[in-house]
């Protein structure tokens, strides 16, 4: 993946000269279409009158140097990397705001109550360490790869070990690091991640040592080389420098919340600590920041489906950042455009399970094949996948004796709509993993 270095600003200056200059200013250079675009693509587009391209880059240059900020993230020679927030930015953060934090209103799917709510943010912490795995190399089919996940059994190869691992790595970011980021922390995150699925078993939970051959990041379709991440000597410094970053008070230097967490996204990346596993722990750090800081909505989000569809695309966010002067600007960018598609994603999806819920209640309401217990059940049953009953709570839940309880219970796992599973001396029952479809087939 070739993307060409974007020339130097001072070295633009003093190759252009100070008449030039003048007529550069003049031209009132904007933003090519409103986007934030990078010398490998503006080269290749038409240029404005009066100016040759590399004109046209330092016009646009000069209007980036006066809005730049800079980031306490360093490369390896010690230079700070910077960002801007230019209207792509700005518009992006705001749908962000509107969109994940605050009182949404969402499809009543996921706001009912705290146990639909809890079997949606299951499915998604799936969707995540599923996609997120299969874009590092997992091979497991989405299908085979939730059963694993819902079943708990052991893994049988690397790629089932890899998303089982990085689905505990996420119940460790929602419950284990706490509101405060540690090297500890991200340490034990690296080390969930990847146990049992390194050439090296002791490289897991651990930076890499001085002694090393440094991992570096090539391109998987011709091997290229693409980054090269600061020295191994660098890591612990620059390990806690991160976290003290994601501690920061705002009242130290204020950067709006989303842009921090797609910084610590970027940095953990960057810096590339581990042997293995790092852009699963920097998507984590991601979700952490963002859930710690109210954006609840993230956790619902599946960003890694999104990255997946076009790997280049991440990768090439980076490259842009790398080749024009570690303006982070472009990774900021990017990954405003992916939160946004994995929302709309997530409502395209809830509207239909809405709409797949309503009907299916449509279909069964006063249907003669149940009576109003069993009705009851299955719609709560098609609301809540998860759900789990037993002869006790539906007998307590419509005051009825044990006997019609399981009478209804054994009726429909007779039909094929619920499973009975064995737990000591007592049953408990599921609704059949493709209830839905079921149901509109007996309708």
């Amino acid at each position: 993946m070739y993307v060409e270095r974007a020339p130097e600003y001072l070295d633009l200056m003093a190759e252009v000269g100070g008449d030039r200059i003048l007529s550069i200013l003049q031209a009132d250079l904007k933003e090519h279409s409103g986007e934030y675009i990078h010398w490998d693509r503006l080269r290749r587009h038409p240029k404005p009158d009066g100016l040759n391209h590399r004109e046209w880059w330092l016009g646009l240059k000069m209007n980036r140097q006066q809005l730049y900020r800079e980031l306490p993230l360093l490369d390896a020679e010690g230079e700070n990397f910077v960002y801007t927030v230019p209207d792509v930015v700005f518009e992006g953060l705001h749908h962000v705001d509107q969109r994940c934090s605050g009182e949404i209103a969402m499809e009543d799917v996921v706001t009912a109550d705290d146990q639909a709510r809890q079997h949606y943010l299951v499915n998604s912490l799936m969707e995540e360490a599923i996609r997120s795995s299969q874009l590092e190399g997992a091979t497991t089919s989405r299908q085979a790869a939730k059963a694993l996940l819902r079943s708990g059994r052991e893994p049988k190869d690397r790629s089932e070990r890899m998303i089982l691992n990085n689905y505990r790595a996420l119940q460790f970011m929602r419950e284990g690091i706490g509101e405060m980021l540690s090297p500890e922390a991200v340490l034990e995150l690296q080390r969930i991640l990847t146990e049992g699925t390194l050439d090296n078993p002791d490289a897991a939970g651990r930076l890499q040592r001085p002694e090393e051959d440094r991992i570096a990041v090539f391109d998987r379709n011709d091997g290229e080389l693409l980054h090269r991440p600061p020295p191994a000597e660098q890591l612990p410094d620059r390990l806690q420098a991160l976290c003290n970053f994601a501690n920061e008070d705002d009242s130290e230097r204020f950067i709006h919340p989303v842009i921090r967490a797609i910084v610590l996204h970027f940095w953990l990346g960057f810096d590339h600590p581990f042997e293995d596993g790092n852009g699963r722990t920097a998507r984590a750090l991601f979700y952490w920041y963002m859930r710690t800081h109210g954006y609840w909505l993230v956790e619902y989000l599946s960003i890694s489906s999104i990255l997946r569809k076009a790997p280049s695309k991440y990768t090439r966010a980076y490259l842009y950042t790398e080749t024009d002067s570690r303006d982070t600007t472009y990774f900021i960018v990017y990954q405003l455009e992916v939160i946004q598609r994995a929302i709309d994603e997530l409502h395209a999806y809830l509207r239909k399970r809405a709409k797949e819920v309503r009907a299916v209640e449509r279909l069964i309401e006063g249907s003669p094949d149940f009576n109003h217990r069993q009705l009851a059940l299955l719609g709560n049953a098609v609301r809540e996948p998860d759900a789990t009953y037993s002869f006790n709570s539906h007998a307590a839940c419509h005051r009825v004796t044990h006997e019609t309880a399981r009478t209804d219970l054994r009726a429909l796992v007779d039909k094929g709509l619920l499973e009975p599973h064995r737990q000591g001396r007592k049953y408990l029952f599921t609704p059949a993993p493709n209830l839905p479809e079921l149901l509109k087939d007996a309708a």
